[in-house]
């Protein structure tokens, strides 16, 4: 005897996701969709107006926060999380992490986790993406991407970075692969794209060289790279820190959260270059960021 299910076949594919921030007439932005498998897991919390809102017709009302996990605290060899975020115009949307992403030991270094994210912008929508860093164990091997697509003129203040391992069990940079790749693409009135920012990263443990990688790294435990900008004006900033002495001080004053992130986003110090208005918004959404976090 068969059964037939009543229900749909479901299309979920384990570890994707989706984030869809959408704006309800008159002017209600919405998490339209929050979806996930295994082992990907989003939370979300009920979102909160920027700090001194005022009821203007550009002015968003409410700042969306989306936390990013994965069951078992990390990611196991294999695995794959593949990610898709949309924000509708003038939504603003936090994306945090509640600690370090864990990745876990493989046997054979051809066995490679993957993580990928996707994120379409409208025109006036803000994201800015601050999770903790990733922290790979060792005998392991990672590659990540993060693709931001601009329908417009959006902004983004984002931070990607890794640290050295274990380093109470005496890892350092132990790791047989890690990749880790940002873009940012920008949709023209023709609909050609076009290329702003591309920042590849590979760490791979003996290199062009026989020298193992914590040779090559010349003592620092932290790598980051962080990008902001706003392409209203379009003024795009990347930039890297190797400097052990600036996360340790980071890390003593703040904890390592994604909180001092948000600290580290204003020292950057490209706001310069941006409109008093979206200095206002961007500042709003840093401190949403440490109200969130706190």
């Amino acid at each position: 005897m068969t059964f037939t299910s009543p229900f749909a076949k479901s299309t979920s594919k384990p570890g994707h996701g989706s984030i869809v921030v959408e704006v309800l007439a008159p002017d209600a932005p919405v998490l339209k969709t929050v979806s996930y498998q295994y082992p990907l897991k989003l939370i979300a919390p009920e979102p909160l107006p920027p700090p001194d809102y005022v009821s203007l017709a550009d002015t968003p009302r409410l700042v969306h926060t989306v936390y990013l996990l994965t069951y078992g605290g990390g990611i196991v060899a294999g695995d794959s999380i593949d990610l898709d975020v949309h924000l509708d115009k003038k939504t603003r949307l936090l994306l945090l992490t509640q600690g370090s992403t864990k990745i876990f030991k493989t046997e054979d270094a051809q066995i490679v986790s993957h993580q990928r994210m996707n994120v379409h912008l409208k025109d006036g929508a803000a994201l800015v993406y601050l999770p903790d860093p990733v922290q790979p164990f060792a005998q392991t091997a990672f590659s990540q991407s993060q693709i931001y697509h601009l329908d417009g003129h959006g902004s983004l203040c984002v931070c990607d970075w890794v640290t050295s391992g274990r380093s109470a069990r005496g890892e350092n940079w132990d790791i047989f692969e890690y990749k880790s790749r940002n873009e940012v693409w920008d949709t023209e009135s023709t609909g050609r794209k076009r290329l702003l920012l591309r920042d590849n990263l590979i760490l791979d443990k003996h290199g062009q060289t026989d020298m193992h990688l914590s040779s090559r790294m010349d003592g620092f435990s932290v790598l980051a790279r962080s990008s902001c900008g706003d392409q209203r004006s379009h003024h795009w900033q990347n930039s890297s820190w190797t400097s052990l002495r600036l996360f340790h001080a980071l890390v003593v004053a703040t904890g390592a959260t994604p909180c001092s992130l948000s600290c580290l986003a204003r020292s950057i110090g490209v706001l310069s270059g941006w409109t008093e208005k979206g200095r206002k918004v961007w500042f709003g959404a840093l401190q949403m960021c440490e109200t969130s976090c706190w």
